[in-house]
């Protein structure tokens, strides 16, 4: 069974499928070019992270208080890594870039 972090990540993703692959596409153009695609970039990009924080706050939003509160951070670290795995851009997301 795969962790909890994982579980969230892949239902996030196949409930969003077609919004992520176009942002993964875009992930990658922007890596390569980031003022031509800044703007789409950023656009999809804005989407996708409310949705990931939606999921997140899900995940993570009811164990932050007491002594849950360091676990609840680790697995918050282990669930943003497996998104910085696919999308490696996703933290310039509303960054200009000049």
């Amino acid at each position: 069974m795969a962790p909890k972090f994982r579980q969230y990540f892949n239902e996030m993703f196949e409930q969003n499928k077609n919004l992520f692959l176009r942002f993964k596409l875009l992930n990658d153009d922007f890596g390569k070019d980031r003022k031509k695609y800044q703007a789409e970039f950023n656009e999809v990009g804005k989407q996708v992270t409310e949705i990931i924080r939606d999921w997140e706050s899900r995940l993570c939003g009811h164990m932050e208080k007491g002594d849950k509160a360091v676990f609840s951070a680790k697995l918050n670290d282990k669930f943003w890594a497996e998104i910085r795995a696919y999308f490696p851009y996703v933290d310039w997301v509303g960054v200009k870039v000049n």
